[in-house]
């Protein structure tokens, strides 16, 4: 019993490593406009929903990726993980993206499949600084 725990404790490290790789692609990916990056983390499936005029807008992958366009990084901007929680091979994220002006807040909902970790949805807001 004591192997088996130790296997699925390394198992589970391994995968916060490589869930924490996905979501640092998508940062990139997203601070530079880079939709291969993006796209390359994210499921065909994916959506993104967000609140807009008190409804839920949805908004699927290959729009959302044709709203970018590829420019240097954005300067005083930053993405952080605030919390990972992983079952087997499913996780979920909530991360911010910080720029001088707006806090983007997501939560990614992932899964691993063919031992690759991908957002599979994306729920997200954002505000104005002050």
């Amino acid at each position: 019993m004591l192997f088996f725990l130790s296997l699925n404790i390394k198992a589970q490290k391994e995968d916060k490593v490589l869930v924490t790789e996905t979501i640092q692609t998508y940062f990139d990916g997203w601070m530079t406009g880079d939709t291969i990056k993006l796209g390359k983390v994210m499921h065909t499936s994916c959506n993104l929903k967000l609140i807009k005029n008190n409804e839920v807008l949805v908004i699927g992958r290959k729009n959302y990726l044709s709203g970018f366009k590829l420019r240097t990084k954005l300067p005083n901007t930053e993405g952080r993980i605030i919390e990972i929680d992983i079952t087997k091979n499913i996780a979920s994220a909530k991360c911010e993206i910080q720029t001088p002006e707006r806090l983007f807040v997501d939560y990614f909902n992932m899964m691993k499949l063919n031992e690759r970790w991908y957002i599979v949805d994306k729920i997200s807001t954002n505000f104005e600084k002050k």
